[in-house]
């Protein structure tokens, strides 16, 4: 059992390091994406791809105070978008009583793939 425990820890601390590595590296494509102003560009066999997205980060205050019937609190617990989609896909909850509950967060997907 210590040998296994001894891995899991090694490759732990692996993957910190590569996510580590992945961020400082995501950082720097996506600089030299705006120093460039493009979204797209080719680098050797690879195709890079910035894709903007709009986010909803809900403020819990605000959205319990808009939600029609506290009731629905104890499904939420704490804002989770996706429920909340779920929750307005399916008429529980009307788009518009949400509307000053959140903020959008403009986020940047990379996308790199091989030609």
């Amino acid at each position: 059992m210590d040998k296994i425990v001894k891995r899991y820890y090694q490759l732990k601390q692996q993957q910190k390091e590569t996510e580590q590595e992945l961020k400082e590296l995501r950082d720097q494509i996506i600089s030299f994406c705006q120093e460039k102003e493009t979204s797209e560009f080719a680098a050797g066999p690879y195709r890079v791809k910035l894709i903007s997205q709009a986010r909803k980060e809900f403020d819990d205050a605000k959205l319990y105070g808009a939600l029609p019937d506290p009731e629905l609190w104890r499904m939420l617990s704490k804002s989770d978008p996706a429920k909340i989609a779920g929750l307005v896909k399916l008429g529980v909850i009307k788009e518009e009583r949400l509307q000053d509950t959140y903020a959008l967060k403009e986020i940047t997907l990379l996308q790199v793939d091989k030609r």
